[in-house]
């Protein structure tokens, strides 16, 4: 399930925090406005404030709420409710249909898999992860190929797919290790893949994302 347009639209008006995991805590306030159920959750690192699709029914004061694949946002302001969040977190609430880092079209951080081995792709456009990094003022604007795992997966955002590849190239030390992919395709969280799109640096998205380097006008290569 993806992101309601309106609760989207509003989330990429500003600017993003680290992205956040799944928010568990106790609920110690919730309202209803303009479709969504705000939350203050009381949780081990202090209070924090969530919002997710209205529920159908009341979320009692005292009760336990997880939302899964969160995405923080600060400086939020609601329109609807007059008021200014400094942080806010967006994202589903678990209801027990989805197991837990499952995407709903929100942001999470990548999954840990453990470790990652896939091979290269074959062809004269086929790269690895590390390599894309490493070639990149080269490759900037040209068909690039690149086999992975989806580690991370946002669906339904800007109407295109958000995918985060590894291969288990690079590192993390050196941030050579993880590619974000934008493609039309639809794919799963822990689906390898193979896609083919051409390499952007420093992709702008504005209040949303800043990404040092993207495979993007992507395609699942079948």
């Amino acid at each position: 399930m993806n992101l309601p347009l309106t609760l989207l639209a509003a989330a990429l008006a500003f600017p993003l925090a680290a992205s956040a995991a799944d928010l568990t805590g106790t609920v110690v306030e919730s309202m209803d406005a303009g479709g969504y159920t705000y939350l203050r959750l009381k949780t081990p690192a202090g209070d924090k404030w969530a919002a997710v699709t209205q529920t159908k029914t009341k979320i009692k004061k005292g009760s336990k709420a997880t939302v899964v694949n969160s995405m923080d946002m600060k400086n939020f302001e609601s329109p609807t409710l007059k008021r200014k969040f400094d942080v806010i977190a967006f994202g589903m609430l678990d209801d027990g249909s989805a197991p837990a880092g499952m995407s709903h079209g929100s942001s999470a951080p990548a999954k840990d898999f453990g470790p990652i081995k896939v091979a290269k792709a074959a062809g004269p456009d086929a790269r690895t992860v590390a390599d894309v990094y490493a070639q990149k003022k080269a490759l900037v604007g040209k068909d690039v190929v690149v086999s992975g795992k989806v580690v991370k997966y946002n669906a339904g955002i800007m109407d295109r797919n958000w995918a985060h590849l590894r291969d288990g190239s690079g590192s993390d030390k050196s941030g050579d290790n993880d590619l974000t992919v934008v493609m039309k395709d639809a794919t799963e969280l822990g689906k390898v893949i193979t896609v083919r799109g051409k390499i952007f640096l420093n992709k702008d998205l504005g209040s949303m994302y800043k990404f040092p380097v993207s495979l993007d006008e992507a395609t699942l290569v079948k």
